[in-house]
C-alpha cells in the first residue's frame, strides 16, 4: 500500500530555505506554499530551490510591472530595475505605436509595454528558442507576434522604418565580470542574455547600428546599462546617428540610455 507523504509545514520550508541561504526565506516560502498543488509537488519545488534555481523557475512565472509573466527554466528572468525602462518607453509612446521587444527573453518588457499602450502593435525576437517560445505564451494576450533569430535579422521587412519604440535589454555585464555573478544567473540563465563582450557594450554597439534603419522619424531605442557604462553607451548611439539622454532611478538602481532618430 503506497503512503502519501506527510506535507512539509510551512516552517519546515522556511527552514530549508533559510539553511540554503535564501536571504528573503519567509517569503520565497509564502510564494512557494501558495503555488504547490500537491505534498509531493512542494516537496519537489523546495528541493530545486535548495538546489539554486531562481525562485523564478521554481514558480514558473515573476511578477513584473503588475502582471504575471511565465518564465520557463533557461530563460532569463526579468529584472525589477527593468520597470524602469518600461516606464521611460510608456512616456514617450505615441497612440497606437508599433513597438519591438529585442532580445526579449520572457518578453516581459513587450507584454508590460502591450498592456500599458493597448492597442498596440507588438514583435519580439531573440536568438534562444526556449525564450521565443516563451515570448510566444506571455505577448498572444495582446496579439503580439514572437520571432526567432539574431537581433534584426529575425524581424519582418515590413517593420524597417515603422518602429515606434524599439527596447532592448541587451546583455550588459563585461565578460571578465559574469563569473562574478550570483550562482542563480550565472549557472541557470543563458550566456547569451548576461555576457555582453570586453565591456558589456557589443550587442548595444550592434542594436544602435541598426536602430537607424528601424526606427519611425522621432521613434525611440531604450537600452539598459549601468550606471558606470551609460556614458559610453550615449556616445555609441550618438556616433549611430541617434540623439541620445541617458536618465537614472534611485530606487530601482536602474540606469536607461534612450537614442531618438530625429523627426526630420
Amino acid at each position: 500500500m503506497s503512503v502519501r507523504p506527510t506535507p512539509l509545514s510551512p516552517s519546515a520550508v522556511v527552514s530549508a530555505l533559510r539553511a540554503a541561504g535564501c536571504v528573503f526565506a519567509e517569503d520565497e516560502a509564502e510564494l512557494i506554499l501558495a503555488n504547490a498543488r500537491t505534498p509531493e509537488g512542494l516537496a519537489a519545488m523546495v528541493q530545486r530551490r535548495v538546489d539554486g534555481l531562481p525562485l523564478e523557475h521554481v514558480l514558473g512565472w515573476a511578477e513584473f510591472c503588475g502582471l504575471r509573466v511565465a518564465v520557463d527554466v533557461g530563460v532569463f528572468v526579468p529584472r525589477r530595475r527593468t520597470e524602469f525602462l518600461v516606464r521611460r518607453a510608456v512616456a514617450l509612446a505615441p497612440p497606437h505605436p508599433v513597438v519591438v521587444d529585442l532580445c526579449c527573453g520572457s518578453g516581459a518588457l513587450g507584454a508590460a509595454l502591450a498592456a500599458a499602450l493597448d492597442p498596440a502593435e507588438l514583435h519580439a525576437a531573440d536568438i534562444e528558442p526556449a525564450a521565443v517560445r516563451c515570448a510566444r505564451r506571455n505577448i498572444a494576450r495582446w496579439r503580439g507576434v514572437a520571432h526567432e533569430g539574431d537581433l534584426y535579422a529575425a524581424l519582418p521587412a515590413a517593420l524597417r522604418g515603422r518602429v515606434d519604440l524599439l527596447v532592448a535589454n541587451t546583455p550588459y555585464v563585461p565578460t571578465d565580470s559574469v563569473a562574478l555573478l550570483p550562482a542563480e544567473a550565472r549557472l541557470h540563465e543563458p550566456l547569451v542574455a548576461l555576457d555582453g563582450g570586453a565591456d558589456g557594450l557589443d550587442v548595444q554597439r550592434r542594436v544602435a547600428a541598426g536602430a537607424h534603419d528601424w526606427l519611425a522619424p522621432g521613434g525611440h531605442l531604450l537600452v539598459e546599462a549601468s550606471e558606470a557604462q551609460a556614458p559610453a553607451a550615449a556616445a555609441v548611439f550618438e556616433a549611430s546617428g541617434l540623439a541620445a539622454q541617458v536618465l537614472s532611478c534611485d530606487e530601482l538602481y536602474a540606469t536607461v540610455v534612450i537614442g531618438t532618430r530625429p523627426a526630420g
